[in-house]
């Protein structure tokens, strides 16, 4: 198995997190919870990034085994005790013990995979099946372009055609946002690949040092399909689960300032790591190096901040908002009205905007066209029409979820609804009256 960036923000040993045990085969398994822990101790004396905490994690398993902490005949129990030693000492992400036979029987002793075998073969067929990470391209209202990243998976090839097809897709917005909001890590040639599209070709990204070997850089690739992309708008979605490479690439968001980030802090998982097979059947993520970036700082334990801090699932709502807003700015005539109202839509939400009346008040027949209550909101559709949830954007004024262009304004008299008009964008409007 490689060294990846990849960590889950919650559970250890994330590279074998996706190859997950039947139930059935983790019954009745016998071994020895003495040899797991000193294998275990054995591994992080000889391999753990920071060497100056090496001393600290034997000393808090020696003193598991010595209280007779890990006897246990369960083995996800003792994975359990072992993890949150671990992690009382080191608070590392990428460091943690999973059983896990299939993957374990895999493994070289030595903690390497065998790179042309079965395991290599699975993280292949993972990444094909997954389009290579690249799971949603989609145009959304003022040709802003979205790219939903989930995992930054390397394969070689066609990985990286996976990535230039949805750079070409991009490139065609007029602003840009990248997802990766679940996107819990991976290769850090992924992560060279897609900044090589926003950095100076050559452009140091980071440094990486592992174990007492010579730092390795990572340089912006010289040349990408179609050229650097630059002088668009882009923004970056980022929560508590972007996690390693994936912090990597909001590193250099941030570092080169190519572009916003959006969301909540990062999830603070940088060090690279390896797996080691440990007797019973266990899986050992061991971090083995660490990034250093171009300024000499990290994301280690802290993560990257965004520049516009949101609840992780207003992130898009509030990107939206301010490319529209900003796009809305150079506009002119129709086209500035239609992504001020745009906006106007991305604002409303995140400030959970609220209409004047019950939302019953609004419900009933309006000509050919009828509003109703559905769940909590309310559904406009013409008759023979698609339906259309609409948006509250603050007193009797609502805008069209599938048409950000198209607005309602509710008339009143008496504290009852009594008709609306429909306006657009383009200054034409409709009325209609409440049977």
């Amino acid at each position: 198995m490689r060294s990846l960036l990849l960590a889950g923000a919650i559970a250890a040993a994330a590279p074998f997190a996706l190859v997950a045990m039947p139930a059935q085969a983790q019954t009745a398994v016998k071994f020895d919870s003495r040899a797991t822990v000193e294998a275990v101790r054995k591994t992080l004396r000889e391999n753990y990034v920071l060497k100056e905490r090496r001393p600290a994690l034997d000393a808090a398993l020696a003193k598991g085994l010595a209280s007779g902490r890990y006897t246990v005949t369960d083995p996800q129990e003792l994975a359990s005790r072992i993890n949150a030693d671990l992690d009382a000492v080191a608070h590392d992400k990428h460091l943690g013990i999973s059983f896990n036979p299939q993957v374990a029987a895999e493994l070289k002793p030595g903690g390497q995979g065998d790179d042309d075998g079965e395991q290599a073969q699975f993280f292949r067929d993972l990444a094909h099946r997954n389009n290579h990470g690249v799971t949603e391209l989609r145009v959304l209202p003022g040709n802003v372009r979205l790219l939903r990243y989930d995992g930054f998976m390397w394969t070689g090839a066609e990985s990286q055609a996976a990535i230039d097809t949805a750079m070409a897709f991009l490139r065609g917005g007029d602003a840009i946002v990248i997802d990766l909001r679940t996107n819990g890590g991976g290769s850090p040639d992924a992560v060279r690949r897609l900044a090589s599209y926003f950095v100076p070709a050559g452009a140091k990204l980071v440094t990486f040092h592992m174990r007492d070997e010579k730092p390795t850089v990572s340089n912006a690739d010289a040349e990408v399909a179609g050229g650097r992309i630059t002088g668009k708008p882009v923004y970056v979605l980022t929560s508590g689960r972007s996690a390693s490479a994936a912090e990597e690439f909001a590193s250099h968001v941030k570092g080169f300032g190519f572009g916003t980030l959006v969301g909540e802090t990062t999830a603070g998982a940088g060090y690279r790591n390896d797996s080691y097979p440990i007797p019973g059947g266990f899986v050992l993520s061991v971090s083995v190096g660490r990034p250093e970036l171009p300024d000499g700082s990290d994301w280690e334990a802290k993560g990257v901040p965004p520049r516009l801090a949101v609840a992780p699932d207003l992130a898009l709502d509030r990107a939206q908002q301010d490319a529209l807003t900003n796009l809305a700015g150079k506009a002119q005539g129709p086209l500035r009205t239609e992504l001020e109202w745009a906006a106007a839509v991305h604002a409303a939400r995140i400030a959970r905007a609220a209409p004047a009346l019950a939302l019953a008040a609004y419900a009933g027949r309006y000509g050919e066209r009828s509003i109703a209550v559905e769940g909590a909101g309310l559904i406009f559709q013409r008759d023979g029409g698609p339906k259309s949830a609409l948006v509250p954007l603050g007193g009797d004024l609502f805008a069209l979820e599938r048409d950000p262009r198209t607005r309602l304004r509710f008339v009143s008299a008496n504290g009852a609804v009594t008709g609306f008009v429909l306006e657009r964008a383009d200054g034409s409007k409709i009325e209609a009256s409440k049977a």
